[in-house]
């Protein structure tokens, strides 16, 4: 059994992981409309995850005697003046998002919930993971800056990162 108050960090991590899936989705979309195919496949590729990570969550809470909830979200900002600016969003995105799984594993070491704490170490290495893309993507817009040339091929290489990424999400 859960305690109530695991379970309800436990939704409000589910909320932020729909969240996270509704606001890569709008990248995606903004993206699309913008020519950049590559980037978009990357975002639509990337809200896909989210959602996988929030159902996890989902199956979990409820597996445990505690009832997932599924709540309002917030809308998503659905335009942005460059990609950079966008991938810098999805950047501060994934700080929120691990500093909320940390505290979360936080609540289950004070309540000594070990098996949620150790069901969470797996998110905690999904945020090293995608922290660490966010800040090698962004590294590689830096370099590109306002070259055309360079966004071109960036749009059409961040494809093999999605495909990449993929592969390791759902090894066959």
């Amino acid at each position: 059994m859960l305690a109530k108050n695991i379970e309800s960090a436990l939704n409000k991590q589910i909320r932020i992981e729909a969240e996270s899936s509704q606001t890569y989705l709008s990248m995606a979309c903004w993206a699309e409309v913008q020519g950049l195919e590559g980037i978009a496949q990357f975002m639509y590729t990337q809200s896909d995850e989210e959602r996988a990570h929030m159902l996890k969550l989902v199956k979990y809470v409820n597996e445990r005697g505690g009832h997932a909830q599924v709540t309002d979200l917030k809308a998503p900002k659905t335009t942005y003046t460059t990609f950079k600016e966008m991938f810098e969003e999805l950047y501060n995105h994934e700080l929120f998002v691990s500093k909320s799984i940390n505290e979360l594993v936080h609540i289950t070491f004070e309540e000594r919930d070990y098996a949620t704490h150790n069901f969470l170490q797996w998110y905690v290495s999904e945020q090293i993971e995608e922290e660490a893309t966010a800040k090698s993507i962004l590294d590689k817009i830096n370099l590109i800056g306002d070259d055309k040339g360079g966004l071109y091929l960036f749009d059409r290489d961040i494809q093999q990162l999605t495909v990449t990424s993929s592969i390791a999400i759902n090894p066959k």
